[in-house]
């Protein structure tokens, strides 16, 4: 833990330098965490020394070939950079960079194509690409312009549905009003009846002079009727002869037994009542 301490407090002053290192609470914790943020640091400044070791030394190479190569040109062309045209300057600026944009190690022609080469694949790869998304955006437009009619469809249908919901709702509210109307006008008819029949009742009246009762007596009377009407047509054959007195009084003693038992019936039913 002390070595921890004294590990984060010497990386701190370097980190601060001349600055007051801020204050924090020392625990456990707060030592762990500044210890590997440290050690992480410690990591990157060494990586980065070696990067710039590297990077030294590929510029004293390239300064080392550079004046080879300006000994060559003086040497065994006589070229300098003092008798150079600017023409030919910026085409060798021109080259220059363009082996910095494509990444060449040198300037010659063994270096130059594969670095174009590789462009070009690039580039091709690119507009493949390209092309493929130009596919993948023109489905994906016709697919938005069916959802939007799909949606404008169903907000339509919405529409619809919501009328059709609110007239369905007045209409429901309509019966609901005539069935509360039809409700109270048989309460009120219900009570009516009741008053009615309890007056009746306070007054004695016979029964047999209600409606119930008069309905009743004329089913009965109709029922009597059909009873008749056989013996109407019995006697039928018989009103054009010219009977016998005595066959003529059996008869008619026949026919007025039945027609007493009849009436004596009918009479029977209406005491009742």
């Amino acid at each position: 833990m002390c070595e921890k301490i004294s590990k984060v407090n010497s990386w701190l002053s370097e980190v601060f330098g001349d600055q007051p290192v801020p204050h924090f609470e020392v625990n456990t914790r707060t030592v762990d965490i500044l210890f590997q943020l440290a050690q992480s640091s410690e990591a990157r400044c060494r990586d980065t020394a070696l990067l710039s070791e590297d990077l030294k030394q590929k510029a004293s190479e390239y300064q080392a070939e550079g004046a080879h190569i300006r000994d060559v040109l003086l040497q065994g062309v006589g070229l300098s950079c003092s008798n150079v045209s600017k023409p030919a300057s910026d085409y060798l600026s021109a080259l220059v960079d363009n082996a910095m944009v494509l990444g060449v190690r040198d300037t010659s022609l063994g270096s130059f194509m594969p670095a174009v080469n590789n462009l070009t694949n690039e580039l091709l790869e690119e507009e493949k690409s390209n092309r493929r998304l130009e596919r993948e955006l023109r489905a994906l437009r016709k697919r938005l312009g069916t959802t939007l009619v799909l949606r404008s469809n169903l907000q339509e249908d919405v529409n619809k549905t919501i009328k059709c919901q609110s007239v369905e709702s007045a209409k429901a509210e309509e019966r609901m009003l005539n069935m509360d109307f039809v409700r109270a006008k048989a309460k009120e008819l219900s009570s009516r009846r009741e008053r009615a029949e309890a007056q009746l009742v306070s007054r004695n009246m016979n029964k047999s002079l209600t409606h119930q009762a008069i309905v009743q007596l004329s089913e009965e009377a109709t029922a009597l009727k059909q009873e008749i009407n056989p013996l109407k047509n019995k006697l039928k054959p018989y009103m054009d002869l010219s009977p016998s007195p005595s066959l003529a009084q059996v008869k008619i003693e026949e026919a007025k037994r039945e027609l007493a038992a009849i009436d004596s019936q009918l009479q029977m039913n209406i005491d009742l009542q």
